[in-house]
């Protein structure tokens, strides 16, 4: 067993390593409310587009629309992975990097070529370590994303998608549910379907609706210069404002998941200290007793000699 100066040195150890996950903890609870309230904000933007692109497609061709065309076979797929530039966060990262390798690997399999893009540094790490050189990667703005990582992201996916270097991008992040629950996403960014601008409506209390490409009926809009024209326009604001909207979302399950790990990280601590007082008291007990005996046992000595 080890002695008291040990355990006291184990206990100190424990106590300086508990302040620090409290902190983190505290400083990541903090985070989460403004990270939250940008996703959250960025939401109705989204659906609001999802809406309008949803009407215009009802009243435009979409033959001529390169990010609404399905390419005849899948020989290419790009996906777009973000997570985190820390760790400290739990299974954040390596969750939702094995998800997506193990997507990617079963792709491989059937002769498919696949590419990806990395937001994180933890997502740099996890593919360049398995020989995967990312198209495009993004580093040191994991916790605070910006438009312009949203618009090179879409550029270079669009592009890419129109020009067939690709057959399908699918962007994969965590959703944060509230401060406690985050999911994995893995959604197609391109090309744009049906089931991509499904929304929740509510026309009349207590009923749902849904807004679908080609099934929007009696639609109140008049376009100028012309519903192709706006529908060229509006498809790329909708793919920039998805994948904006991806990197708010993720930056919000990363703060949240760093907030539970910290959580869970200063709980253990707490015990094991615990534990540690517990063990340092009984052999300090077991000292004193010692002591004790060897004082009894020196007096009787004496007192036999005398």
């Amino acid at each position: 067993m080890a002695n008291q100066r040990d355990i006291l040195r184990r206990m100190q150890s424990v106590k300086a390593t508990m302040q620090i996950t409290r902190t983190m903890e505290m400083v990541s609870t903090a985070k989460i409310r403004t990270a939250l309230e940008r996703a959250e904000e960025a939401e109705p933007y989204k659906n609001a587009i999802a809406h309008m692109l949803a009407h215009v497609s009802s009243s435009a061709s979409m033959g001529d629309q390169p990010l609404l065309q399905t390419h005849d076979a899948e020989k290419s797929v790009l996906f777009v992975i973000i997570a985190s530039d820390r760790g400290l966060a739990g299974g954040f990262n390596v969750t939702l990097c094995r998800s997506v390798f193990g997507q990617i690997t079963a792709l491989e399999e059937q002769g498919v070529k696949v590419s990806v893009i990395c937001c994180g540094r933890k997502v740099v790490e996890f593919f360049k370590s398995r020989g995967y050189t990312p198209d495009l990667y993004f580093e040191g703005m994991s916790s605070e994303p910006t438009m312009d990582e949203a618009d090179r992201i879409a550029s270079y996916v669009m592009d890419g998608y129109v020009a067939e270097s690709f057959d399908r991008v699918v962007i994969s992040y965590h959703h944060a549910i509230g401060r406690v629950e985050q999911v994995e996403v893995h959604e197609q960014l391109l090309p744009v379907t049906t089931d991509d601008l499904r929304l929740p409506n509510s026309p009349r209390q207590g009923e749902e609706g849904t807004f679908q490409i080609g099934r929007v009926q009696d639609t109140m809009y008049r376009f100028d210069p012309s519903a192709k024209e706006v529908l060229g326009y509006l498809i790329p604001a909708y793919v920039r404002t998805v994948v904006y909207h991806a990197l708010l979302d993720s930056a919000a399950s990363e703060h949240a998941a760093r907030r539970q790990a910290m959580q869970s990280a200063t709980d253990n601590a707490q015990e094991v200290i615990t534990n540690l007082s517990r063990t340092y008291n009984r052999v300090r007990q077991g000292s004193i007793t010692t002591e004790l005996n060897e004082i009894i046992g020196g007096a009787s000595a004496l007192e036999e000699d005398q």
